[in-house]
């Protein structure tokens, strides 16, 4: 008799347990290298004050980061979060103003924002148009939307008590940081702990291989666009928090921003690689830089110049590092 051959141990989907990885050790230690930097230029950058602030003020970007980088892994783009914002933001304080009680009016910004993600999602999936292309035309619908249901006015009179939820602060730390924290701890439970994880990576890293071995592509990718833009509408329902106003221009170059932070984190735009950790850690680094130019009276083209490079010197390292693999 011939003996029958062994299954691979690997046949099921393995769950990742918590790991610290080079890449993410890497960005912390930029981070604490541009913090050393700004510590020394800046007198009172490193005060608790300003680093609560720059917790604050990177917690919009982190929560757009977080749901970008599910879709970069899943091998797609995202360039419509901007726009996706600025609808549900606009949604949701015409709303309140109208005096619709604040949880119908939040789940209603949040539902506007899945919705465009669905879309998005449909027109990659089903459709097979190229994410990049599908996102581009949105990021312009969905402004226009955006400006033709205001008519190009803001929306002014948010209520005090839409304000306090996301503007306040629990414990002393503000809202907007925890929010993102549990954002954050749900991402990646959802990356590495369930099977919605295993098939992003599978999609982006070998999408005709997840095929074969029976992923569920197009429900994946779906799956990825939905998240992105619900956590675009939470990133928008923070700002209009803190505003106390929302615009339909809303969310400009938000996704340069997003993107960014997930390149500095180490989620890699050909797809099948990302970190929610990394995520975090590049959001704050961008947060970090912009605050330390403000305090230095640095002009805001030469921030957004910043943020351009380092795009490029990310994609240089993740081209590196690929390579090696």
């Amino acid at each position: 008799m011939t003996s029958t051959s062994n299954a691979p141990a690997t046949s099921a989907p393995t769950f990742r347990r918590f790991s610290f990885s080079l890449r993410d050790a890497g960005t912390l230690i930029g981070l604490i290298v541009i913090m050393a930097v700004f510590a020394a230029l800046v007198p009172g950058f490193i005060s608790e004050r300003n680093l609560v602030n720059i917790l604050q003020q990177s917690s919009i970007n982190a929560c757009l980061a977080l749901g970008m980088t599910l879709v970069i892994i899943s091998g797609g783009i995202d360039l419509s979060v901007g726009p996706t914002a600025a609808i549900s933001a606009v949604v949701t304080a015409s709303l309140l103003v109208a005096g619709t009680p604040i949880p119908l009016a939040i789940l209603a910004g949040l539902g506007v924002g899945v919705l465009c993600g669905l879309i998005n999602g449909g027109l990659v999936a089903y459709v097979g148009l190229q994410p990049f292309i599908v996102t581009l035309g949105t990021l312009s619908t969905y402004r226009a939307i955006a400006l033709i249901y205001t008519g190009g006015n803001p929306v002014l009179g948010i209520p005090p008590g839409f304000r306090s939820l996301f503007n306040g602060n629990l414990f002393g730390i503000p809202t907007p940081v925890l929010i993102v924290a549990v954002v954050a701890i749900a991402a990646w439970i959802l990356l590495k702990k369930t099977p919605i994880g295993e098939y992003l990576m599978a999609v982006g890293g070998n999408e005709e291989a997840a095929y074969v071995a029976g992923v569920p592509i197009a429900r994946t990718k779906i799956t990825a666009y939905v998240i992105s833009g619900g956590l675009a509408a939470l990133a928008s329902l923070i700002l209009i928090g803190r505003l106390g106003a929302a615009e339909p221009i809303l969310g400009n170059l938000w996704e340069l921003d997003a993107i960014a932070a997930a390149a500095i984190g180490g989620a890699s735009l050909m797809g099948g690689k990302g970190s929610i950790l990394g995520t975090i850690l590049g959001a704050i680094i961008l947060g970090a830089m912009r605050n330390g130019l403000t305090l230095m009276n640095v002009q805001a083209f030469y921030q957004l110049l910043a943020t351009g490079l380092i795009i490029l010197v990310a994609m240089m390292i993740d081209r590196a590092t690929r390579g090696r693999e």
